[in-house]
């Protein structure tokens, strides 16, 4: 879902009861488990944890470098975790800890799609999430598109 939310405050407060019951718990787990450097935004219409321009400006598209997304889509919820993405070991334990929980994982290349916070496993996200600094991220970004 598109949201015409230019910050953190109105994207949230344009979020129906069911969805917010949804979106804060996960928040809340990342902000809890992010790195200091990275930033809570709303860029590509949906809440970005970011590493600002003014720390990293060199990427390809001129926006900020994304670490994680959390969205409302239509019929479910994404959280984006370019960690998973860019580390095939990251990938396979996310699918390894999804199959041993006995939970369905729908993950395009960073994307996790879910309807329920019980769908995840919460504790290797925290994990995954506070898994990189600001610069060692960088690092796995400028790897990566090599």
């Amino acid at each position: 879902m598109t949201t015409t939310a230019t910050n953190v405050h109105d994207y949230l407060s344009s979020l129906t009861p069911e969805q917010c019951s949804v979106i804060e718990p996960i928040r809340s787990l990342i902000l809890s488990h992010l790195p200091s450097g990275f930033v809570e935004t709303i860029n590509w219409g949906i809440l970005s944890y970011e590493v600002p321009l003014s720390m990293y400006p060199n990427t390809y598209n001129k926006k900020p470098l994304n670490y994680i997304g959390l969205a409302v889509q239509k019929q479910y919820y994404s959280l984006y975790l370019m960690p998973a993405y860019m580390d095939q070991n990251v990938y396979q334990t996310l699918m390894n800890t999804f199959e041993k929980a006995g939970k369905k994982l729908s993950m395009g290349k960073s994307c996790i799609r879910f309807k329920k916070v019980d769908d995840l496993p919460l504790e290797l996200i925290g994990s995954i999430i506070s898994s990189h600094t600001v610069s060692s991220f960088i690092s796995a970004y400028e790897k990566a598109r090599k």
